[in-house]
C-alpha cells in the first residue's frame, strides 16, 4: 500500500487497516514457522505498511500547531513569573554519641566471625593430637 493511499484514509480507517495488517502479519509468521510460506518478501512489505499506517496515525493524533505571529503594533505576551523557591530545613547533625552507637554494632558483628574462624583451627589441632 502506498503512502499516498494511506494519507487519504481517515483515522478510523487507519486503525482498521492497522489491525488488519497486524493480523495478517501474525498469520504470515505462523506460516513461516511451519514452513508453509513461499513468498517471504511479503513479511517485509507488511511490516513497512504497518509502519506507514502508524506514521499517519501519529500525524492524525497530533496536528501541528499553527505558528504564532505578532503584528507590528502588538506587544509580545509576558512570560509567567516563576514561583519563589522555599527555603529547605537544615539537616540534623549527628551527635558524637549517635555516631559511636552506629559504629558499635559493626564492631560487634566482626567479633563472632573471628571466633568462628578460631574454632575450626582448634578442632583441627585437637583431632591431630588424638
Amino acid at each position: 500500500m502506498d503512502a499516498k493511499e494511506i494519507s487519504e484514509l481517515t483515522r478510523e480507517e487507519l486503525v482498521e487497516k492497522y489491525h488488519k495488517f497486524k493480523e495478517e502479519l501474525f498469520h504470515l509468521r505462523f506460516q513461516l514457522a511451519t514452513g508453509q510460506l513461499e513468498k517471504t518478501h511479503r513479511l517485509q512489505g507488511l511490516r513497512r505498511d504497518i509502519a506507514r499506517v502508524l506514521t499517519f496515525l501519529g500525524r492524525h493524533a497530533a496536528p501541528a500547531p499553527a505558528p504564532k505571529t505578532v503584528a507590528a503594533g502588538e506587544a509580545k505576551p509576558a512570560k509567567a513569573a516563576k514561583a519563589p523557591k522555599t527555603a529547605k530545613a537544615p539537616k540534623a547533625e549527628k551527635t558524637p554519641k549517635a555516631a559511636k552507637a552506629e559504629k558499635a554494632p559493626k564492631a560487634a558483628a566482626k567479633a563472632p566471625k573471628a571466633e568462628k574462624a578460631a574454632k575450626p583451627k582448634a578442632q583441627a589441632k585437637a583431632k591431630a593430637s588424638k
